[in-house]
């Protein structure tokens, strides 16, 4: 069942929300050892909660819209008593004392979290090939990967663990493994859901954001997720959208850009997908047309300026002194110099390097302030764009999984991300939907960019992508497929 069907079981009494805890958790013993998806699963407190509110109903009490949903949380939103390690050695066993906004406000929605999922270290990649915990590996091939960095989160949807899961989003975090394992991934607009409680990587660029196995489930998600929070600077003091009701609105006479700079370097199965999509939404009334943005490939080398600059000053904090790993020295230099050796992977250690460099006396009016005047220039791209489309459309990414280190170059990794970063950068929202099925039939995903808080036509435009989708509803279904083949 959906996420939106089990809640609404669970809240009329027709269903117990212990017996959907108990159906997840078997999921995940049975199938997870391969997989990778959870560095941790809290069976007994997942089970105590479904208790908890399947006594709520027997009172005939409302224990929210998520009742009794099993849900993943990616390992870098801090959770009262159980550990938050953002699959870094530093950070290994801690444990927070307090809850992400987002954590709060999903049980306080009835939802159910199940355990903590793996992701690229600190965030810090594309492949979740880089935590320091091992990597995840994708449903659809073991020998490929889930993408990264919430790739624990995209997997354990995938494999049909949770209906439901979260990730954060700093250059494609969510979109890039949505589509890589051929789920539903949603980036919201920046500010749009609280960051407080999650352990930041580039603060002006992440963003908390939902996995689901259909558009409505993420939908559904995001109403919850998002909300102004007065314990974060950055959140939009507005109320949560309302996106269900719009589901159903159809797509005709919005106006469609398919984005022909991301089309060059795609796949031919990728580019085949966007085509198609684009005459999926031509059908239903839309009006389509290709637009050229330049600028949106200059987003790469901006945000890789950008990023690492401020993951830098965040990850500064981790000096062994007042939390997480500490290396014994002589003196606090050696201490802290000892301690981010042994507790810090390569990856991160690159782009704590890279982000020191472009911050540097002489370099940083020549790397930082550059990226962010292109960061400017996308922006007003956009801005343009958006004035004679209301939404566009694109590929996620150039292709399907690719194959564990296979994309050992870094640079190579990075371009992964090429068609996601954009909008992290202008701070507006983008989706990937699932649609085809490309190379060695694995999953395609489009991309459905909109301008800042245009969430409401941008699930319009992914929902009649979906019922156009020959791929399917969400990844489970396509799998099962795929599995029995």
């Amino acid at each position: 069942m959906s996420a939106i069907e089990t809640a609404a079981a669970v809240r009329a009494g027709e269903q117990s929300a212990r017996s959907v805890v108990e159906d997840s958790l078997r999921a995940i013993r049975a199938g997870d050892a391969p997989i990778h998806a959870f560095l941790v699963v809290t069976e007994d407190a997942a089970l105590a909660r479904a208790d908890a509110i399947d006594a709520a109903v027997a009172r005939g009490e409302d224990p929210g819209p998520l009742a009794g949903v099993p849900i993943a949380l990616k390992d870098n939103l801090c959770t009262i008593g159980t550990a938050t390690t953002c699959s870094s050695r530093i950070l290994e066993g801690w444990i927070p004392p307090y809850d992400a906004t987002v954590v709060a406000k999903l049980a306080a929605a009835g939802a159910i979290a199940v355990g903590k999922t793996n992701l690229d270290e600190f965030a810090m990649g594309s492949s979740t090939e880089n935590s320091a915990f091992g990597p995840t590996r994708n449903p659809w091939d073991h020998e490929r990967v889930p993408g990264g960095s919430s790739g624990g989160s995209a997997a354990a949807v995938a494999a049909g663990f949770v209906p439901l899961a979260v990730g954060s989003d700093t250059g494609g975090s969510i979109r890039q493994p949505a589509s890589l394992c051929g789920v539903v991934g949603v980036k919201p607009t920046y500010g749009l859901v609280s960051r407080y409680g999650l352990i930041a990587f580039a603060s002006s660029l992440d963003q908390i954001g939902p996995f689901a196995a259909s558009v409505a489930d993420a939908a559904l998600l995001l109403e919850v997720l998002a909300g102004h929070d007065p314990c974060d600077s950055t959140s939009i003091n507005a109320p949560a959208p309302r996106l269900l009701e719009t589901l159903g609105a159809g797509v005709a006479g919005l106006r469609v850009g398919v984005i022909e700079d991301f089309l060059a370097d795609a796949s031919a199965a990728t580019q085949n997908a966007v085509t198609d999509a684009a005459e999926a939404l031509r059908t239903r009334g839309a009006s389509v047309d290709r637009v050229a943005i330049p600028a949106l490939l200059d987003g790469l080398a901006s945000y890789y300026v950008i990023a690492p600059a401020e993951a830098s000053s965040n990850l500064s904090r981790y000096d062994g002194v007042r939390y997480g790993l500490r290396v014994d020295a002589d003196d606090v230099e050696q201490m802290n110099s000892r301690t981010r050796a042994a507790g810090f992977g390569a990856e991160v250690k690159r782009r704590i390097m890279l982000g020191t460099y472009a911050l540097s006396a002489g370099y940083y009016d020549a790397y930082y302030a550059q990226a962010q005047r292109v960061r400017t220039l996308i922006s007003e791209a956009f801005a343009r764009a958006y004035g004679d489309f209301d939404v566009l459309i694109g590929p996620t990414t150039p292709g399907v999984a690719f194959r564990f280190g296979e994309k050992a170059d870094p640079l190579a990794m990075y371009l992964s991300d090429l068609y996601t970063i954009p909008s992290n950068l202008a701070g507006h929202p983008a989706m990937s939907v699932p649609f085809a099925l490309g190379e060695d039939q694995l999953p395609v995903g489009v991309q459905v960019l909109a301008p800042a808080l245009g969430e409401a036509v941008m699930f319009q435009v992914a929902a009649a992508l979906e019922e156009a989708a020959p791929f399917g509803v969400g990844a489970p279904a396509g799998l099962a497929e795929r599995v029995a083949r």
